[in-house]
This record gives C-alpha cells, structure tokens and sequence, in this order.
C-alpha cells in the first residue's frame, strides 16, 4: 500500500505565500517523477510542476517565476513553494509521484484546498 499525503494548503491574501508539501510511505521501492497538479472549480485538472529524480524540473507558463518544486529524497517527499499568489491560483492542488518500475505507476494524493483573496 501506497499513500500520498499533502498538507500546507489554506487561505492566503493576494501576494502572500504557502509550502505545500507530500509525503509518500507505504511499500516504495524508488519514486521516479514527482508533480502538482490543480484543479478549479468547473476546469480541468492541470500541471503546476514536475519534478525528475534527478532533479530537473518544467513548470505550467503561469506559475513560473512564482513557484518553486523540490524534493527531499531521503524523506520521500515533494515540496510547492509558492510565492506571489494569485486569486487564480485558487484550486485544490494534488501532487502524484511515479512508483513504476519499469513502467510508470502513478499515485495521487487526496488534495489540498489553497484559496487566494483579492
């Protein structure tokens, strides 16, 4: 069994930042890619950021500058760092992380809810 699990999300004003962060545990063997997605009320779910075990990293156009994916290997865990947030930065965000071996196997958190005022 293989769990993700996010935190960090809430209410920030415009401007502000948030961590989110996710952790894995459960039978892992190695996580190959990790991501963030989003997904506003009423849109489809999309990528925020990716990020490869070896560290490279790609970014939706919309958050770059903004946002910053890392990962802590040795903890099995991927970090959002989001900065100058926008109210249309609010959606529930999710992150995934690829546990294949071989071929990918992907699992998802349950989401966390982040809310930017105006």
């Amino acid at each position: 069994q293989v769990q993700l699990v996010e935190s960090g999300g809430g209410l920030v004003q415009a401007g502000g930042s948030l961590r989110l962060s996710c952790a894995a545990s459960g039978s892992i063997f190695s996580i190959n890619a990790m991501g963030w997605y989003r997904q506003a009320p009423g849109k489809q779910r999309e990528l925020v950021a990716a990020i490869t075990s070896g560290g490279s990293t790609n970014y939706a156009d919309s958050v770059k500058g903004r946002f910053t994916i890392s990962r802590d290997n040795a903890k099995n865990t991927v970090y959002l760092q989001m900065n100058s947030l926008k109210p249309e930065d609010t959606a529930v965000y999710y992150c995934n992380a690829d546990l294949g071996v071989g071929l990918p196997l992907w699992y998802w958190g349950q989401g966390t809810q982040v809310t930017v005022s105006s």
